[in-house]
């Protein structure tokens, strides 16, 4: 599968757009004002233990206090099998420690954070604090793995400090290659180490790299064909990058002049903004709700205007199995992460079943992010995890409406009519007041004059009261106010 990666820089945000086989799979965003903090390495001061979550939060530096679990606070001497300890063993208040965001800060919720240090490179993950070398799970054959390790410590010499994980991108490097990542590596963590020595919590220690940046080093692999850059600054930084630790990849990149917008390539705006619609329409004419909470996202699968030409289970089984590569390919462009319910055509034959949710766990093996698939309830529904480590892209590009609130809905004008009512009642019981004046909005005084007119001169009787009308076109349509005159 070919691989083409589009890179747009302008002084505000980096986007990213990953494209497979002239499609849109997905979006990467980063903005100069909220750059994302995964990867980020901070000495930070405890500011409170609870034992009663096995948790502490942590001061370092930000908005929010960090969030640190018992079960990512690292213990070199244990296996990763063993039980987790008391917080109140781990940590104590006032105590500085040293610590890597492992997920963006979401919502409400502060920064998740680990003791663990990690430090990416082309090929390798250095752990300073570790001495062990691992492989990632990606790569299978026992043989390769072996090889890989052997190679790992031939490259760190006799005076080899720390341990690595060895990434998927590792699979068929020379030795050569892995010592120039090792001799990074090892820049990185001693530049580190001087900064931790020299200054006071709370603190950053290190910042991750930018976005481009992390791209070529996170995201081009063998399959990836070309990138390109429409920043002339960021493709001389890119390749000065790229020359240093992944000259490999150099002779991919191309600087992009041109005077359309390089996200006009294969449309990638207008994939932009669908993703940002609750309805995704299939080609056969079926279509899929997206619904995002802060639990869960729902998924709904719907045959809409696909009739099929056989049997209704053939129909049904067809739609299942076009949603299923929609669906993977939406949760990527989306990224939405967490637990994702998936609400399948309800279908009776048991193949067919196994056959859908086949699709779906091949269809999600391509995505980088970690995910995992239980099986087809008797109700059709499908549970899904997907790692999440930073916001959705929607969460990201959009906001709660402000009228709304985020509920997705609004009162109906008469609806607004009647609360309006039965609050000029309470007021004319409780206050008495001469007269009333009621100020909405347009829609909602055009009702009050037309259809609920009647039922407005019935309360102007009832209280023995006149009521006047006036429209204020700031308010929205759940806006009102009753004023005693």
């Amino acid at each position: 599968m070919s691989e083409e990666i589009l890179i747009n820089v302008t002084p505000q945000e980096t986007r990213v757009a990953v494209i497979e086989n002239g499609v849109l799979h997905e979006v990467h965003v980063e903005r100069q004002r909220s750059r994302g903090l995964v990867g980020n390495i901070y000495k930070g001061r405890v500011v409170r233990v609870l034992p009663g979550m096995q948790a502490a939060f942590v001061d370092v530096g930000l908005q929010r206090t960090a969030f640190l679990h018992a079960s990512d606070v690292y213990r070199p001497d244990t296996g990763p099998d063993a039980d987790t300890p008391p917080i109140s063993s781990l940590v104590q208040d006032g105590q500085d420690l040293v610590v890597q965001v492992a997920k963006d800060p979401i919502g409400t919720k502060g920064a998740r954070i680990t003791t663990q240090i990690t430090l990416p490179a082309r090929n390798l993950v250095f752990l300073p604090f570790s001495s062990r070398i691992g492989v990632s799970q990606r790569i299978e054959n026992d043989s390769d793995r072996e090889q890989l390790k052997a190679l790992v410590r031939s490259a760190m010499g006799e005076e080899g400090e720390g341990g690595y994980i060895i990434r998927t991108a590792a699979e068929s490097v020379k030795e050569a290659e892995l010592q120039a990542d090792i001799r990074y590596l090892r820049r990185t963590w001693m530049a580190i180490r001087e900064r931790l020595e020299s200054d006071s919590a709370p603190c950053l220690i290190h910042e991750d790299l930018p976005l481009a940046l992390r791209v070529l080093r996170d995201l081009v692999m063998d399959n990836v064909e070309k990138v390109r850059i429409d920043s002339r600054e960021m493709y001389n930084r890119a390749c000065a990058f790229t020359r240093d630790l992944i000259p490999e990849v150099e002779q991919r990149m191309e600087y992009y002049p041109g005077e359309r917008p390089i996200f006009d390539l294969y449309s990638v705006e207008e994939e932009i903004q669908k993703s940002m619609q609750r309805k995704v329409p299939l080609k056969s004419g079926g279509y899929l709700i997206f619904d995002q909470t802060e639990a869960m996202t729902t998924v709904d699968v719907n045959t809409g205007g696909f009739v099929g030409r056989r049997t209704l289970e053939e129909t049904l089984f067809k739609t299942n199995l076009e949603s299923a590569q929609a669906i993977a390919r939406q949760l990527r462009l989306r990224n939405i992460g967490g637990i994702i319910i998936i609400d399948f055509i309800d279908m009776d034959d048991e193949e067919h079943k196994r056959q859908v949710l086949r699709a779906l766990e091949k269809a999600l093996s391509r995505d980088r992010v970690r995910s995992y698939v239980t099986a087809m309830s008797p109700l059709g529904l499908v549970e899904v995890t997907r790692k999440r480590t930073r916001e959705s892209l929607e969460q990201m590009l959009c906001e709660p409406c402000p009228v709304c609130e985020g509920r997705g809905v609004m009162k109906t004008a008469q609806t607004v009519c009647y609360e309006m009512f039965r609050e000029v009642l309470s007021e004319a019981r409780e206050f008495g007041g001469k007269e009333y004046l009621l100020i909405a909005s347009q829609v909602v005084i055009d009702l009050l004059l037309d259809e609920e007119s009647k039922s407005l001169g019935g309360l102007q009787e009832f209280i023995g009261k006149p009521i006047h009308l006036q429209v204020d076109s700031q308010y929205h349509q759940e806006m009102y106010d009753v004023v005693l005159m």
